[in-house]
């Protein structure tokens, strides 16, 4: 392409301050450099985890910066050593990488890439600890190594997924986190066995691609534990078949799923960062056999406390990071899903913004209207 090895001027939704609406601003976006990719963002959606740390609650604030990283686009053109991906490959940038080298890389059980692994705190790339974007000549702090709210961006080529080029990003962006978060903890993590239950606990986006990895998988039933009620009807699409709200009992939600499963479930899944919700979830699942997967993530002094039989009864607890997916190796195949019709993805999606409009994502979200909004660049 023409613009190899140059400077791009493009818009970006810049975040100056905590809280404030993202601001349209013209950005430089450097050309990449030893092991990474510049890629021409097509289409990007809104995840929690980028209006966390938008309202910086409980981090280390770094402004300005460009939020952004569920998306799908294309490479533009690729730095030195990048050897798997070239211009015009149709990609995914992932919040989270594979290094290839490391040992968490050379385990078929883990997706912890030591040098690649989620880093919350770093405003620069890993190569040179540099911005690739700047708005005269000042840096703006890049976001998980992402920054998707941006017409181009730099990422390491380990944190790109390369995917069937006939799968329509403005669907397959959302596979890039949060839908893989929950499915993966479904089908990679809980495995529940065809006809067997499974509860998930918060029906918010990453919990109902939990309950979408329980329906794929064949559940029985499929209960959905949540504190909003207004969540109830809309998991149905997603395979839930019934539903509980802790507030309308007198008893410990845990012990509310046992009788109604006869000792509990087969299978749990939690999705909140609530602590009780996690303790239930480990709680209410059958003793002998059952499963219970962890995937919010909880306050920074909290404590997970149970008794020790709970354990010595063969009940599991486990935890998972992004579904135990490995971002290039594996996020292909969720991407061939949906191209096979097992995965449906257009039930997440619930509205759909121009860029120059981001700032109703925000809206949309913190309203707890949208499950996903996808918010398309060129408009």
């Amino acid at each position: 392409m023409s613009t190899t090895g140059q400077i791009i001027r493009c818009k970006a939704a810049v975040c100056w301050e905590a809280g404030k609406p993202l601001v349209m601003e013209e950005v430089e976006v450097a050309p990449p450099q030893k092991h990474e990719v510049r890629i021409k963002i097509l289409f990007t959606s809104l995840c929690h985890t980028d209006v966390y740390f938008w309202e910086a609650k409980g981090q280390t604030p770094l402004f300005p910066r460009i939020f952004g990283h569920e998306a799908g686009g294309i490479v533009e053109s690729v730095g030195e050593g990048v050897t798997d991906l070239q211009p015009g490959d149709h990609v995914l940038p992932i919040f989270t990488g594979e290094c290839g080298d490391c040992p968490h890389c050379h385990s078929e059980e883990s997706n912890m890439c030591d040098l690649l692994r989620i880093n919350t705190e770093r405003g620069g790339m890993i190569h040179d600890g540099e911005s690739r974007f700047s708005i005269n000549g000042k840096p703006i702090y890049h976001f998980l190594g992402t920054s998707t709210f941006s017409e181009y961006t730099v990422v390491h080529s380990g944190q790109v997924a390369k995917i069937n080029p006939e799968a329509p990003l403005d669907k397959v962006c959302i596979v890039s986190c949060g839908l893989s978060t929950g499915l993966g903890a479904t089908l990679n993590v809980a495995k529940p066995k065809k006809g067997q239950s499974v509860a998930i606990f918060g029906l918010g986006a990453v919990g109902l691609a939990a309950a979408e990895g329980a329906r794929i998988a064949g559940a029985g039933r499929i209960i959905g534990v949540d504190l909003n009620p207004k969540r109830f009807e809309e998991a149905k699409k997603f395979g839930v078949t019934e539903f509980v709200n802790p507030k309308e009992h007198d008893k410990p939600v845990q012990q509310v799923i046992a009788e109604m499963t006869n000792g509990g479930v087969d299978r749990s899944v939690e999705c909140t960062g609530s602590i009780q919700a996690m303790i239930q979830a480990f709680e209410c699942v059958h003793d002998g056999w059952g499963v219970a997967v962890l995937v919010g993530v909880p306050s920074k002094d909290d404590a997970f406390k149970t008794h020790p039989m709970n354990l010595l009864n063969e009940r599991t607890l486990k935890g998972t990071f992004f579904g135990n997916y490995k971002p290039k190796t594996d996020i292909p195949g969720v991407v061939e899903k949906y191209m096979n019709k097992e995965l449906e993805l257009e039930k997440f999606i619930t509205h759909t913004v121009p860029f120059s409009e981001i700032n109703k994502a925000f809206d949309y979200m913190l309203k707890g209207e949208s499950i996903r909004c996808i918010i398309t660049m060129g408009a």
